[in-house]
C-alpha cells in the first residue's frame, strides 16, 4: 500500500505502457473482477488522430454551461497527472487518486498471480477512472481514446454517442500505414445502434464510414465542414455554422471543426432527450472553453502540441492565418517513434528559423538527429530546451516564438513559462 501520492504515481508510471498481447482481454477481465463499473457510466466516446482533446473540452464546457455534471478522461496531462481524470473541471484530488491507485495495485498483482497477465499503465489509469466516475456519478463522462480505437483500453465502455474528429497518419506501427487502416481502427469504437458523428471529410474514407456504420446498424451523421464559415478567423477565432455565429478562445484554424463536432454532439443529445439547453448556453460554453498547450499564448510565445503530420499541417494553416506579416521562430523536438521527417518538411515552409532540441524523456529523439534531417537554411540545435528558448527570446523579443512537436515537450516548457510569469 502506498502512503504518498508521489510514490503511487511513480509506481503506476513504471508499469509498462503496452501489453504483450494487443487485445482487450486484460480490460474485460479487470472490469469483471471490479464488478463492471464502466457499465454504470453515461459515456460519450471520442476518437480521432487530432482534435479529440479540444472536442472534449468544447463539449464539456457546453454541458457544464447547461447545468450538467461532467467527467472527462483525457491524455496526456499537461501540468499534473491528476488532469487525466477530472470532474466538473476539477482534477481528481491527490488523496482520492491515492486510494484508487492502491486499489488497482492490488488488482494488478492479483491478475498477474492468477492469470499471468500484466495490466498496463494506460489500462490501470482507465480502470481508476471507471471506479472514480462510478462513485461520483456525473451526468456524463467524456472519454478520449488513447490510441486508435478498436483495441484502446477505453473501448470496453458502453457509450450513448460516439465521435471521430479526424483521420491522418500517426502511430502507423500499431494502426497501419494507410488512412483506411487507421480509419478502420478508429471506427472500432462504433457500437451497434449507437450514433456516430464525425468531421472526417476525406472522400476516400466516406465509403468505409458508411460501410462500418451500416454493418453495425449505427446511425451515421457526417458533418459537412464546408458548412463552417471561418472567414472571421483572421481577427478572432469566430465562425458561423447553420446561420449562427460562435466565438471560441482556442486559436487555430482547425478549432472551429472541433467546436462544430461538439455542437452537433450537443444537438444529438438533445434529440435523444438526454439534455435540454438554449442556444445561448452553447455560445457561452464555447467561449469559456480552455485547453492548455493548444496554441496557448504567453506573450510573444505560443505553445502547440502538434506531434504528427495532421497536427502540424493544421498548425501551418494557423500560422499562415495569424502571423502573415510576422517572423516565426520554431523550437521543436519529437518523439523518436513519430514520423518527424515529414513533419519537419512542413515546418520548414513556415518557419523563419528552426531550433531543434531534446529533453529528458525515454522516447525523445536527439536534437542532433532532428537537425540532420532538416534542410532549412536557418537551423540550429541545442540539447537544453530552456536555454534554447531563453536565447531565442533574448535575440528576437519582438518576433513570434512557437514551441511545438510533442505534448510532453509542451508540458515541460509550459511549466517554465508559468514560473517565469510569476517571478
Amino acid at each position: 500500500m502506498f502512503k504518498t501520492i508521489d510514490s503511487a504515481i511513480k509506481w503506476i508510471e513504471s508499469v509498462k505502457k503496452f501489453g504483450s498481447k494487443l487485445d482487450l482481454s486484460r480490460m474485460h477481465l479487470a472490469c469483471e473482477i471490479l464488478g463492471h463499473p464502466e457499465r454504470d457510466l453515461t459515456v460519450i466516446h471520442i476518437a480521432g488522430t487530432n482534435g479529440k482533446g479540444s472536442t472534449v473540452a468544447f463539449l464539456n464546457a457546453m454541458l457544464r454551461e447547461a447545468g450538467y455534471h461532467v467527467g472527462t478522461y483525457t491524455s496526456p496531462y499537461i501540468v499534473r497527472f491528476n488532469e487525466r481524470i477530472s470532474l466538473d473541471d476539477t482534477p481528481i484530488s491527490d488523496d482520492t487518486l491515492l486510494t484508487y491507485i492502491n486499489q488497482v495495485y492490488d488488482l494488478h498483482y492479483r491478475v498477474l498471480k492468477e492469470h499471468g497477465q500484466v495490466i498496463t499503465f494506460f489500462e490501470l489509469v482507465t480502470l481508476i477512472s471507471f471506479l472514480y466516475f462510478k462513485d461520483q456519478a456525473p451526468d456524463f463522462v467524456l472519454y478520449e481514446v488513447g490510441l486508435g480505437g478498436t483495441l484502446d483500453a477505453t473501448n470496453v465502455v458502453h457509450p450513448i454517442l460516439t465521435a471521430i474528429t479526424s483521420i491522418s497518419y500517426d502511430h502507423m506501427s500499431v494502426l497501419g500505414n494507410t488512412l483506411s487502416s487507421i480509419a478502420l481502427n478508429k471506427l472500432g469504437i462504433v457500437k451497434p445502434g449507437i450514433p456516430l458523428i464525425t468531421t472526417v471529410d476525406q472522400a476516400e474514407l466516406k465509403p468505409l464510414f458508411k460501410k462500418v456504420t451500416k454493418e453495425r446498424d449505427a446511425p451515421y451523421y457526417p458533418i459537412d465542414v464546408n458548412d463552417i464559415d471561418k472567414s472571421l478567423c483572421a481577427n478572432k477565432n469566430a465562425f458561423t455554422y447553420h446561420g449562427m455565429t460562435y466565438e471560441i478562445p482556442l486559436l487555430g484554424s482547425h478549432q472551429p471543426n472541433n467546436a462544430v463536432l461538439a455542437i452537433e454532439l450537443m444537438a444529438q443529445l438533445k434529440n435523444m432527450k438526454k439534455i435540454t439547453y438554449q442556444d445561448h448556453m452553447v455560445q457561452a460554453g464555447l467561449l469559456k472553453t480552455t485547453w492548455p498547450g493548444r496554441m496557448e499564448k504567453f506573450g510573444n510565445t505560443f505553445l502547440d502540441g502538434a506531434h504528427n503530420i495532421g497536427g502540424i499541417q493544421a498548425l501551418a494553416e494557423t500560422v499562415h492565418t495569424l502571423f502573415q506579416d510576422q517572423t516565426v521562430h520554431v523550437l521543436y523536438t519529437s518523439m523518436a517513434d513519430k514520423e518527424y521527417f515529414d513533419v519537419i518538411q512542413v515546418i520548414e515552409r513556415f518557419a523563419d528559423t528552426i531550433t531543434f532540441t531534446q529533453f529528458d524523456y525515454p522516447r525523445c529523439e536527439t536534437a542532433r538527429n532532428l537537425y540532420q534531417v532538416s534542410l532549412h537554411p536557418n537551423k540550429d540545435q541545442s540539447i537544453n530546451p530552456i536555454d534554447a528558448y531563453e536565447r531565442l527570446n533574448a535575440i528576437y523579443p519582438n518576433d513570434i516564438i512557437l514551441i511545438t512537436g510533442s505534448l510532453y515537450f509542451v508540458s515541460l516548457m509550459r511549466k517554465h513559462l508559468i514560473n517565469e510569469s510569476t517571478q
